[in-house]
């Protein structure tokens, strides 16, 4: 069975009534509930907070948000945003409590810098790992997201995203992303190997140790402590300016960002005689 993502970008996929299926479903308002919970639980809020919400949707997970007690830290304040102007349609029908934004992630996150105190999102990123068009790529969505995601939360903030990769190499491509933008990554897993597994990838800013986090959870996987040290390693690993190495690591970067760049082949760095 195909995965919707794999079908058709989101915003063609949740027309009207693929949305409003998806709204009124009693299994996925369950499992939204559950997941919309537990990032809670990670992100340990100890006071009313501003919230971004990537990938809203209908406004599932930001009715939980609002309905957080004072004795729990709450209640908390949200944005939401998304690409589906069906889903967004279907929130305002509810009249839900946060605000709302039609926008697509994987061009950015439109906020002032230092804006959000956290972040959430459920079951959403994993459609940044499908270009959307021949001048796109994954990489690029990926790192326009979190870069945007990165500059948008205050520091010391927290954010956990919920989402469903494809393989092993969708997973790795997320947790690069997210620590090339800056922050400290770890990934937990609930109900490791079985069918009902849900990955939460925990992503602290700036002064926050991932390792605080996450400490004393069972199954986390900390990906990297900050972006220094992979910055570090890939200046040893880049090679001399004009070199070979040096401009194959350039294209890589250029593809990250969404370039179209040349295919490498045996002439790709080589060089030219002199003409006289």
């Amino acid at each position: 069975m195909s995965r919707p993502e794999e079908i058709l970008p989101a915003d063609l996929f949740y027309n009207d009534a693929e949305s409003r299926k998806y709204t009124t479903s009693s299994r996925i308002q369950a499992v939204q509930v559950e997941m919309t919970n537990r990032a809670l639980s990670l992100l340990n809020l100890s006071s009313p907070s501003l919230i971004l919400d990537v990938g809203c949707g209908s406004g599932l997970s930001g009715e939980i948000l609002s309905s957080v007690t004072s004795t729990d830290g709450g209640p908390h304040i949200w944005v939401g945003m998304d690409i589906s102007a069906s889903m967004l349609d279907v929130a305002l029908q509810r009249d839900v409590e946060g605000d709302l934004l039609l926008a697509d992630i994987g061009q950015g996150v439109p906020f002032r810098a230092g804006t959000f105190d956290a972040a959430i999102s459920i079951s959403a990123i994993q459609w940044l790992c499908n270009a959307e068009s021949s001048d796109t790529s994954p990489q690029g969505r990926l790192s326009r997201f979190f870069g945007g995601l990165y500059a948008s939360m205050k520091r010391g903030g927290r954010a956990v995203c919920q989402f469903y990769p494809k393989n092993e190499a969708q997973r790795d491509m997320v947790s690069a992303a997210a620590i090339k933008a800056g922050f400290g990554a770890g990934i937990l897993e609930d109900g490791a190997g079985t069918k009902n597994a849900k990955l939460f990838l925990v992503l602290s800013v700036g002064g926050g140790a991932i390792e605080g986090v996450v400490e004393g959870m069972e199954g986390v996987d900390v990906e990297q402590r900050s972006k220094r040290n992979g910055e570090r390693r890939s200046k040893e690993e880049s090679g001399a300016k004009g070199s070979r190495q040096w401009i194959l690591k350039k294209k890589e970067r250029m593809e990250a960002k969404g370039k179209v760049v040349k295919k490498n082949s045996k002439y790709t760095g080589r060089r030219r005689r002199i003409a006289w």
